[in-house]
């Protein structure tokens, strides 16, 4: 216990005296402010073909989704027109079951 205390403390001052040195860090081409680099273009054509793959992923699991639910009106529809028959012979095939004997 007091050897993970002494780290975390070992860390913790590590990470102040890191905040503390002067030296700066050279930032890449797009963040420093160069957007007509090379690397800077390169970089944006990488964030556009990442929203590309995702946004095309992401509309082809709608797509599915959608079929499904059509698959899904679709049979449901046809099943109850096999299920309820028209009025006539709903009516016949309550005639049929009055006329037949009970037990």
């Amino acid at each position: 216990m007091k050897l993970s205390r002494a780290i975390r403390f070992v860390l913790a001052g590590l990470s102040v005296l890191a905040g503390m040195l002067p030296a700066s860090v050279p930032a890449c081409a797009a963040c420093f402010g160069q957007s007509d680099s090379p690397m800077a273009k390169g970089m944006n054509a990488g964030i556009f073909t990442l929203l590309l793959v995702i946004t095309s992923t992401l509309l082809g699991i709608a797509i599915f989704f959608v079929y499904i639910l059509r698959r899904a009106a679709r049979l449901h529809a046809a099943a109850g027109a096999a299920a309820a028959p028209g009025p006539a012979a709903t009516l016949a095939s309550i005639d049929s079951r009055l006329s037949q004997p009970t037990h």
